[in-house]
């Protein structure tokens, strides 16, 4: 696939995957905000949110499809651009449709590019060595995301704080610099991602478009026959539901405490950054609970935790004490992701290893609309801190879906079933063995990868 060496490849993997999330930081404190700032409820804000998840849930496993088939480079290249026209629309948004199609923009962007650089790094690590630990560069993504989303939102914090530079307002500074930072970002994708395709141009085009609905359908075949995978992308259903309490409603929450929706949006800057780094730290910890505890039972921990932390963020009282439980709810993210995503690659092998990552993708989108709408909604007719009980609440009743992941993981050799490559190929119909994980997690060989949606 590639000349480059191992070591090469994780280099442009990290450094893409860091451009590609610290726009996301500088946004990530101010979106919410921005638009109460233009005239939207909380209500409206849920609305226009399910726009990108009804786009996602849409085209996540065509696109997913169409980067195994064409390649993943031309789907990112594809993915950013529309993320960069959706920015500049945001810029002048001003009323509920128009920030509905920023956040359909936004849908496109997230099923476009919904794993196709991972994928990407996996296998070109592999082409260069196949005897390659690539789970070492996922590892370190971890950490990446969370410098990235951290610096991304201090720097937003300190331009909120400048205040408004003539027309602009203090909360549009920040997506001004997102738009300059995700051009850079794109530049730097079409120079550092180097994937070889047997056959480009248009023939080539319409044929990876022929070929992508059977990638999907090889994948949806492992979703039918591998009830581990089943239930662990059952998880995001949930997940993406609690998740709104803590990406879109704490700034709402904070802003109630302090008062003040500017001054609410500069703490969000510092803290969002201190937040990231939790969740690298949360994610260096990953390690230490596979030991002690082993992947699946750590993980449903995890879900429970999540909810505790963010029951915090509802109840106490004070700046201090939401910001402290949001820093927890981060640490439990940035642990919890690993081992969810670690448990998931362990299921899947090949050409369509983007199909599955999309299809788990797919079940948390529609699932954070629906939580928007109903969470949003909840707010506007109650309190903030209801609705992220609901929420808290949610995230815990996740957990007893690792259970079939513990119990496979507990097998021996003798009993895991011989997996014939055959049975892939035979497509969704048929019932092919049930792949399960290959005994026990050795936590150096574990697969840790970044948070699965974190703008």
């Amino acid at each position: 696939m590639t000349a480059l060496s191992v070591r090469q490849v994780r280099f442009r993997y990290l450094t893409l995957y860091g451009l590609r999330w610290l726009p996301s930081g500088l946004l990530i404190p101010v979106m919410i905000l921005l638009m109460q700032e233009r005239g939207l409820s909380l209500s409206q804000i849920g609305l226009v949110a399910t726009a990108q998840g009804l786009l996602v849930l849409a085209l996540e496993l065509p696109t997913g499809g169409l980067a195994d088939a064409l390649g993943r480079k031309p789907v990112l290249v594809t993915a950013w651009v529309v993320c960069l026209a959706s920015l500049v629309l945001f810029v002048v948004a001003d009323s509920f449709w128009m920030f509905f199609l920023v956040w359909a923009m936004q849908g496109i962007y997230r099923a476009l590019d919904s794993g196709p650089l991972e994928s990407w790094y996996v296998d070109a690590t592999l082409a260069a060595d196949p005897e390659a630990e690539y789970e070492r560069g996922l590892g370190w993504a971890g950490t990446v995301i969370g410098v990235a989303i951290g610096a991304g939102a201090l720097l937003s914090g300190g331009l909120v704080a400048l205040g408004p530079v003539g027309p602009v307002s203090a909360l549009t500074l920040p997506v001004l610099v997102a738009i300059a930072l995700q051009a850079v970002s794109l530049v730097a994708l079409t120079v550092l991602l180097v994937e070889h395709r047997p056959a480009k141009g248009t023939a080539a085009l319409r044929a990876s478009v022929a070929e992508a609905p059977r990638m999907v359908g090889q994948a949806v075949g492992l979703l039918r026959s591998n009830r581990v995978l089943l239930a662990l992308v059952a998880v995001e259903l949930f997940w993406g539901f609690g998740m709104v309490t803590f990406e879109s409603l704490l700034p709402v929450r904070l802003a109630e405490v302090v008062g003040d929706p500017d001054r609410a949006a500069a703490l969000l800057g510092p803290a969002g950054s201190a937040a990231w780094l939790a969740n690298a730290a949360g994610a260096a910890l990953t390690p230490l609970m596979l030991r002690r505890l082993g992947a699946a039972p750590a993980a449903a921990l995890m879900r429970v935790l999540q909810g505790v932390t963010v029951v915090g963020m509802g109840l106490l009282a004070g700046p201090v004490g939401v910001l402290i439980a949001y820093l927890a709810c981060y640490t439990v993210h940035g642990a919890s992701n690993p081992l969810h995503m670690g448990l998931l690659h362990r299921q899947v092998d090949g050409p369509y290893r983007t199909s599955v990552l999309s299809l788990n993708s797919m079940m948390g989108q529609p699932a954070g609309a629906l939580g928007a709408v109903v969470l949003t909604a909840l707010a506007d007719a109650t309190s903030i801190t209801v609705a992220m009980l609901v929420g808290a609440v949610v995230l815990a009743v996740a957990a007893p879906l690792y259970l079939p992941a513990w119990r496979a993981g507990r097998r021996t050799p003798a009993q895991e079933p011989a997996v014939n490559p055959a049975d892939l190929a035979a497509g969704p119909g048929h019932p092919g063995p049930a792949l399960d994980p290959a005994g026990p997690v050795d936590p150096a060989t574990v697969v840790v990868s970044a948070p699965a949606r974190s703008d």
